[in-house]
């Protein structure tokens, strides 16, 4: 089953982590990713630039509308995502549990209701 280790945590702004701070949270993560893919359910993973710096883009009409910044301004955003291949919910939980990011946000754990892949779009069977 698929599912997506969503990371969500309060935005940091210049100054709240000195670069002193950085290398410890990095070897974390990169450990984390790693252990992760020697198990084989790495699908991909992703920590985002700043919400300040998205764009948002809807249709309405037949008229493209494009707005800097996150579509919620919110204290907390997501901040990147983990899309992991497991046999169950239990085993999503474990590796959310063991994300470093529990440490300073939250994982949530969204499974996946359909997933493209060899072409075309599956569900979980």
């Amino acid at each position: 089953m698929r599912f997506s280790l969503l990371i969500i945590k309060a935005e940091t702004r210049e100054g709240d982590i000195s670069e002193e701070e950085l290398p410890p949270f990095r070897e974390l993560f990169d450990a984390y990713a790693a252990s992760l893919q020697e198990v084989g359910a790495l699908i991909a993973a992703d920590i985002f630039r700043p919400a300040a710096e998205s764009t948002t883009v809807t249709l309405r009409g037949g008229s493209r509308e494009v707005r800097d910044g996150p579509y919620i301004d919110a204290v907390e955003s997501l901040s990147g995502c983990f899309v992991i291949d497991v046999p169950n919910r239990a085993t999503a939980l474990d590796w959310a549990e063991k994300c470093p990011a529990a440490l300073y946000g939250v994982v949530e754990v969204r499974p996946a209701a359909l997933a493209f892949h060899d072409g075309r779009w599956r569900g979980e069977s």
